[in-house]
């Protein structure tokens, strides 16, 4: 029991305020040992309810370790009106797009389906040489070249099947060269 109101008295007695911020959290920082190597510990001290939100980013980075040394209070009035200039021009921009909107609404009416417009895919497509064509002329030419009855002539213009997977497994077939149709 001695040992725990000892612990407790050193808890309370060893800390040293670093700094308070806005809202009236005070920061401490106080030196531990453990496992014979003395550790800065950094803790904080809610006023009021202990609401984990109200820390500003600066001193969340400092009780982290990420910053060695404190926010001044300088330094947190500086960033604050930053804050505040950021908060501004959001509320500014969120003004302009609404009139741009409004102003485009009453201009054209643009009739919405609840979808989203995309790109026009069929003409990006159209922009590149066919190759089912070519595949066709090809095709036709082995076969008048190399004399194949008419039944092979009729099987190498039908489309290929909708089904992708590899089909047989005779001596021509070789693992790893089967690419899918195109």
């Amino acid at each position: 029991m001695s040992k725990l109101l000892a612990r407790i008295a050193g808890y309370l007695s060893n800390r040293t305020l670093v700094g308070v911020d806005k809202v009236g959290n005070r920061y401490f920082t106080r030196t531990e040992e453990i496992d014979g190597i003395m550790k800065e510990k950094r803790c904080v001290i809610f006023k009021g309810e202990g609401d984990p939100t109200s820390l500003s980013v600066e001193w969340i980075c400092w009780l982290n370790g990420q910053r060695k040394r404190a926010p001044t209070p300088e330094e947190q009035m500086e960033l604050e009106a930053r804050r505040e200039l950021v908060k501004q021009n959001v509320a500014l921009l969120k003004q302009e797009e609404e009139e741009r909107r409004a102003k485009e609404g009453s201009s054209h009416k643009a009739k919405s389906t609840g979808k989203t417009g995309g790109p026009d895919l069929k003409s990006f497509i159209h922009q590149f040489p066919t190759e089912g064509n070519k595949l066709e002329e090809e095709s036709d030419a082995v076969d008048r070249g190399s004399g194949e009855d008419e039944a092979g002539a009729q099987k190498a213009k039908e489309p290929l099947s909708e089904h992708s997977e590899p089909t047989g497994s005779g001596s021509t077939f070789k693992p790893g060269t089967w690419q899918p149709p195109t």
